[in-house]
């Protein structure tokens, strides 16, 4: 069993930055792949990065390529997601998310367990 909780979000003006965090219990955490999601309004979950189990393999969706760098501390047991450049299109509910298999993050069906979101909002 691994518990996820998201800190960092916030109100942040466009061409800001946020640095959101995931604190995860357990001492398994060093065997999943991480990754984060977003939801906006309206619309359904959708993948924003994952980071493999060792930290060795990222990658993201396009939308956020270039701006958004995922990172993990296996030693704290915590994943990140470093935001710059935030658009208002950015706007969402970030969830953590943890899989056995790193494939398995590209999608939120392969997910094994979620944190329950921090808000980011930014305005133009």
């Amino acid at each position: 069993q691994v518990q996820l909780v998201e800190s960092g979000g916030g109100l942040v003006q466009a061409g800001g930055s946020l640095r959101l965090s995931c604190a995860a219990s357990g001492r398994t955490f060093r065997r999943y792949a991480m990754g984060w999601f977003r939801q906006a309004p309206g619309k359904e979950r959708e993948f924003v990065a994952a980071i493999s189990a060792s930290g060795g393999t990222t990658d993201y969706a396009d939308s956020v390529k270039g701006r958004f760098t995922i990172s993990r501390d296996n030693a704290e047991n915590t994943v990140y997601l470093q935001m710059n450049s935030l658009k208002p299109e950015d706007t969402a509910v970030y969830y953590c998310a943890a899989a056995g298999l790193y494939t398995n993050l590209k999608t939120a069906y392969g997910v094994n367990y979620w944190g329950k979101g921090t808000l980011v909002t930014v305005s133009s």
